[in-house]
């Protein structure tokens, strides 16, 4: 067994403030770190911190580190930043977070919201590069402390829980006993507990067949294009579908860090068909390649701030997208268990970073967690678990300039009153008048939306059509339109006279880039917004499709068309600005990497590109 590393993963800088800093780090052992922080100028200095410590295996420590400072930090400067541990700096333990001619990384405050950069969708065996790479590249020009990114926004599907790759999966297995991961038992399961399953000759590429499924939930029972039978977990990808909370930690640790991928091999795993054989050897030179540049992008997200905000894949896909989805994945305790270890991983590696405040009672209570001889305490499990799913803070809000609002629209939603199978508003009344609340006298602000709240006609006229036939899981029928309480929620909001002259909307989960600028029609001083989608860093919609649906698109709802008058935007005025490499009039960018905005004093786009992940120039979306 090779040793043990002293850092997993980590520092990510997450939530920073003038006054106060959250920083994310996984240990092999429970050692308390020191922080010092050197403005330009001044001697490095220690400062205080509070902690909260999660074991999650015998090798594998969380920490969530929260620091409050009596004098603000200043903005607009680098303030070089170090953890030492056990007498070393970042330098020793993880040389591959400083950038050439440095001894430590850095961050910027900034005193306001003037660049973002912002994406979703990162799937690791995706075919395409990193998109997080973009960031890496273009903090290496920043010369001065301004031309960096106010922060990184990332706005959904972080991991894919329910998309796995058998060379990740392997990876992840290995990973568990290098560290001694907690084992649980799994209760309504076919298997006993997480060892017994991933010994099970269904483990890899069969996960399917061990994933519960209800006898009176048919729509969520069958893989149309397959002819076969769908498990209430509706990816459709479901072969590796991580279950166990060991498994979930193993995957985040991997995800963003090259430093666990030295303790595993990625040695193909007995027993599989020769047909599995094939897939595992084409899957591999693609999680071999995204773990090459897991350096860069850890670097990344120790120089940058970065935000985030939960979407379907990270914990599984079609998540709460209907009320009878929820009856059913709720009602069972294995698909319980399954959902709520995904969220206890969002919980400790992305949710308490966005709001320490309102997360850290339920990142103490985890870490309360007890476990007996390698594996956690099932009932304790359950309870906790429970708690989360009724946990409503999971959205947040930044008092930049302008204020950003991050949105969770997957938890409080609004549920169809008409039938259990249609698909569900993406927030629900309580939560919209929160909003709206939130919005109220602000000359400006940033919403950031997982889903597009202004989307692509065509494609959400199509996912209307599947919903009425009564088969909305095959089209994902998942957008603000689909819900005719929230879409006219949601719009009335855009239209009060006392909310935001300027919005600006920062969406991904559609695996395209666009921007639109919306207006009221026939209304003077109309509240302009803009909808700015990035999606994905590391993934891509069907090329050929995509052409096919953009034509389509911009020929059946062209600015005359009558078809206009049938969707429920009737009122806005929707101008798309073009990519300024289209070949051929397109509005839709089908490029893997990151959005970069800038804002003026207004808190207006003043310029938009998609940074792209190929490595070719940045693409701006220009207006016509």
């Amino acid at each position: 067994m090779p040793d043990l590393p002293l850092v997993l993963a980590g520092p990510l800088l997450r939530r920073l403030e003038p006054t106060r800093l959250a920083l994310w780090l996984v240990t092999t052992t429970p050692i308390e770190p020191e922080l010092q922080l050197s403005l330009p100028g001044s001697p490095a200095m220690s400062v205080p911190l509070k902690r909260t410590v999660v074991a999650i295996g015998r090798h594998a420590y969380i920490q969530l580190i929260d620091v409050r400072l009596d004098t603000a930090l200043p903005t607009d400067v680098a303030i070089d930043y170090d953890l030492r541990l056990a007498d070393q700096g970042i330098a020793e333990w993880a040389p591959h977070l400083l950038y050439s001619g440095t001894r430590r990384p850095s961050f910027v405050l900034r005193e306001r919201l003037e660049q973002v950069l912002h994406g979703s969708c990162r799937k690791p065996h995706h075919p395409v590069a990193d998109g997080l790479l973009c960031a890496d590249r273009l903090l290496q020009t920043c010369e001065q402390p301004n031309q960096r990114p106010a922060l990184l926004m990332m706005t959904g599907d972080q991991v894919y829980a329910d998309d796995v790759a058998g060379p990740m999966l392997r990876a992840i297995h290995e990973l568990i006993v290098h560290l001694g991961l907690f084992d649980e038992p799994l209760d309504g399961a076919l298997v006993d507990n997480g060892s017994a399953l991933y010994s099970h000759p269904a483990c890899y590429y069969h996960r399917a067949d061990l994933l519960p499924a209800e006898e009176e939930s048919e729509p969520l029972r069958r893989r149309f294009f397959r002819g076969k039978r769908k498990p209430i977990f509706s990816s459709s990808n479901a072969d590796n579908h991580l279950v166990t909370f060991a498994e979930v930690m193993a995957m985040y640790l991997l995800a963003w860090s090259p430093t666990p991928w030295s303790l595993v091999s990625l040695s193909m795993p007995e027993a599989l068909t020769p047909q599995r054989q094939e897939r595992y050897r084409q899957e591999l030179p693609l999680i071999e390649a995204f773990r090459d540049g897991l350096g860069q992008a850890a670097r990344v997200m120790a120089h940058l701030p970065s935000l985030m905000i939960f979407d379907d894949h990270d914990i599984t896909d079609d998540w709460n997208l209907s009320a009878q989805w929820e009856e059913t994945a709720y009602g069972h305790p294995f698909s319980r268990r399954i959902i709520g270890n995904a969220l206890l991983g969002y919980l400790l590696c992305q949710g308490w970073g966005n709001d320490p405040d309102a997360c850290t009672p339920l990142a103490s209570a985890c870490a309360a967690l007890p476990a007996t001889s390698g594996s956690l305490d099932g009932q304790a499990l359950d309870t906790l678990i429970g708690e989360l799913l009724r946990f409503q803070g999971w959205q947040y809000h930044l008092p930049s300039n302008p204020p950003l609002l991050v949105l969770d629209t997957r938890t409080r939603r609004w549920r169809s009153e008409s039938s259990l199978k249609k698909p569900s508003g993406l927030l629900d009344w309580e939560a919209l008048s929160e909003l709206q609340q939130a919005l109220l006298d602000h000359p400006s602000a940033v919403i950031v939306s997982p889903a597009p709240i202004f989307g692509v006609k065509l494609i959400e006229t199509v996912q209307r059509v599947f919903s009425a036939l009564g088969y909305p899981l095959l089209v994902d029928a998942e957008n603000w339109m689909a819900h005719r309480g929230a879409a006219q929620v949601i719009l009335n909001i855009f239209r009060h006279s006392r909310t935001p002259g300027h919005y600006v909307i920062l969406s991904g989960d559609v695996h395209y880039s666009f921007v639109y600028e919306v207006l009221i029609r026939h209304r003077e001083r109309s509240p302009h917004l803009w909808q700015v989608t990035s999606s994905g860093i590391k993934n891509q919609f069907p090329r050929r499709l995509l052409d096919v649906l953009d034509r389509a698109n911009r020929w059946l709802y062209s600015p005359r068309s009558p078809l206009n008058w049938f969707t429920k935007r009737r009122q806005m005025q929707v101008v798309p600005r073009t990519p300024s490499h289209s070949r051929a009039g397109e509005r839709l960018w089908n490029s893997a990497g990151l959005g970069q905005v800038f804002f003026d004093e207004q808190g207006r786009p003043a310029r938009v590109f998609q940074l792209n992940a190929d490595g070719t120039p940045a693409t701006e979306f220009v207006r016509d």
